[in-house]
């Protein structure tokens, strides 16, 4: 079976890790122990191996350990269906920027998107379906850009010119042709914005369709406010903008276009929306979708994506943990797994590498339990 997987993990002054390094075989990994010993703090230097700001959407400088100041370093082994990488990513004190280098040459974020696929579920994102429209936009995103990594042109080309475009309409500029080209732009870049969004959204569906599991399936949508354009037409989307300009002066921003679209989930054996579904409901819809992603990846990718799942069995039930279990190794997926009892991953068994996370005075140390 091939698999992508991180093999070696070094962490220099990143966040409670002062020096850490885990070794892995390929194996997923149950990380535990309490609240606070920086179990996440190893997912989130995992999630800075993709293109972004990883995991917790954190500056530079949050990631550095206080109160030293010396920057941060993350180094990686990554194991590739088609070879080996070194990737090593870094900030210097007062950068706010990162650094990327894969292979010992300089590289761009966007470079980690061609070589790695990572996902990854936060206790955070258990409140999704409760959570505004942004929120979702953004899980929605994280998952296109993962079978599409130009889907990120797309979205910094129309948020570009969605600025340019507000700060018009704050000054309360009126000349139409401030706008048009402007409003082409947007409509060129949203129209890719939302077509890539409906891919992703057909590449689930197909991808919960066609795989027996015991996580329920989700029903998904993408939505608009009902006085936007319905579907990823430009000229449709760029005459709406042009309508649209005597009440976006009013409100001082641009009131249509995808970046107001909404996901909607609903839970398909109980015809029930995911907003209203119990908590445990909720987290289990929430790794379906994490589990079809993971399959549709693999299908592109030729081995299955690195998983981060923190807390991952909280809300879940034992059955459907040891069900999580099995998924996970079937598809033969590095999982890195967090909780705060051992206890949670006694399913996995041999089936993955444990280890126990402690602090001290403010440093993070790690051991393995088997």
């Amino acid at each position: 079976m091939r698999r992508l997987a991180v093999t070696r993990l070094q962490l220099s002054h990143f966040r409670s890790h002062r020096a850490a390094l885990i070794e892995g075989d390929g194996r997923p990994l149950a990380i535990v122990g309490p609240n606070g010993a920086g179990k996440t703090n190893i997912l989130e230097a995992l999630s800075l191996l993709s293109p972004g700001k990883g995991l917790r959407r954190a500056s530079t400088e949050e990631l550095a350990r206080s109160p030293e100041d010396l920057g941060w370093k993350i180094r990686a082994v990554l194991t590739a269906p088609d070879r080996s990488h070194e990737i090593d990513t870094w900030a210097e004190p007062g950068n706010a920027s990162r650094t990327v280098e894969i292979d010992g040459k300089s590289a761009p974020q966007t470079a980690l998107g061609r070589i790695a696929r990572v996902l990854w579920l936060v206790p955070a994102m258990d409140r999704l379906w409760l959570e505004g429209a942004s929120e979702r936009r953004r899980f929605l995103d994280r998952i296109t850009l993962s079978l599409e990594p130009y889907h990120a042109d797309a979205a910094v080309a129309y948020e570009k010119a969605m600025r340019e475009r507000n700060r018009l309409l704050k000054d309360n500029v009126r000349d139409p042709a401030w706008y048009a080209g402007l409003e082409a732009q947007m409509a060129r870049h949203g129209a890719a914005l939302w077509a890539n969004r409906e891919m992703a959204l057909d590449r689930l569906r197909a991808a919960q369709d066609g795989a027996e599991t015991a996580f329920p399936r989700a029903e998904l949508s993408l939505t608009l406010p009902e006085d936007g354009p319905e579907g990823p037409d430009e000229a449709e989307l760029r005459d709406a903008l042009a309508a649209s300009r005597p009440r976006d002066l009013a409100a001082g921003r641009s009131l249509i276009g995808p970046h107001r679209a909404d996901l909607t989930a609903l839970y398909a054996a109980k015809g029930m929306e995911a907003r209203l579904c119990s908590t445990g409901e909720q987290k289990a819809l929430l790794v379906s979708l994490i589990l079809a992603n993971a399959r549709a990846l693999a299908e592109d990718f030729g081995a299955a994506p690195i998983l981060l799942l923190d807390e991952v069995a909280a809300h879940l039930d034992a059955g459907r943990r040891a069900a999580l279990y099995d998924e996970i190794c079937a598809m033969g997926a590095q999982a890195w797994m967090t909780g705060t009892d051992a206890n949670l991953f006694d399913a996995l068994g041999d089936r993955a590498r444990h280890l126990r996370v402690t602090e001290e005075g403010g440093l993070s140390r790690i051991e393995e339990l088997r």
